[in-house]
């Protein structure tokens, strides 16, 4: 029907990813977001670009960061989405601005989605206890020391936490964010 409204137009989207991110995990969830009208942003805390990888093994293509995270303020955006590699998700787990960008999504009651590794940063930011999530299969040890409850599932909600297990899980995990970042404008969840 012409001149209805995508459910994410207007709204911007935080990716936050450094050197390392699994490609695909980053690329058909910005794709999806573009799709549903909203505006991807690139944060990270490299400066000018990072070098994606495939499978963890093969460098990726390199993208164009859009914001420092030392410059990035949640209420900024309307959702962040937390692409995977295992590389990427390390670092950002070390790194304290990333941790602290992450923990204020949480604080704002605004929506997360993460994929594969990266549910390790939500240890680091004190927002895994308690959660039910999923995230790759070597991460379920170290979310449940966390206090959260793991699933074998393909994606899994909680409240405004969207994730997912690995790149197979994409089509799920994108229909999940695109309809939680929307879902968050219709509940009033944030601004």
């Amino acid at each position: 029907m012409a001149g209805t409204p995508k459910p994410l137009s207007g709204r911007t989207i935080a990716f936050l990813a450094t050197n390392g991110v699994e490609q695909i995990e980053l690329t058909s969830p910005w794709e999806a977001i573009e799709a549903a009208g909203g505006t991807p942003v690139l944060v990270s805390p490299q400066a000018d670009s990072i070098t994606a990888m495939n499978a963890d093994w093969n460098h990726g293509d390199s993208f164009d960061v859009d914001v420092q995270v030392l410059a990035a303020q949640a209420k900024d955006y309307h959702g962040l989405v937390l692409p995977g590699g295992t590389l990427n998700a390390d670092a950002l787990r070390g790194d304290v601005d990333a941790v602290a960008f992450v923990k204020a999504f949480f604080q704002q009651h605004k929506p997360v989605a993460a994929i594969c590794h990266a549910p390790w940063i939500l240890i680091n930011a004190g927002v895994a206890e308690e959660r039910e999530l999923t995230s790759y299969k070597t991460l379920e040890a170290d979310l449940k020391n966390a206090g959260a409850h793991w699933r074998d599932a393909e994606v899994v909600v909680d409240e405004a936490l969207v994730t997912s297990r690995n790149p197979g899980d994409l089509p799920a995990f994108n229909a999940a964010l695109v309809e939680a970042f929307g879902e968050s404008r219709r509940t009033g969840q944030e601004n």
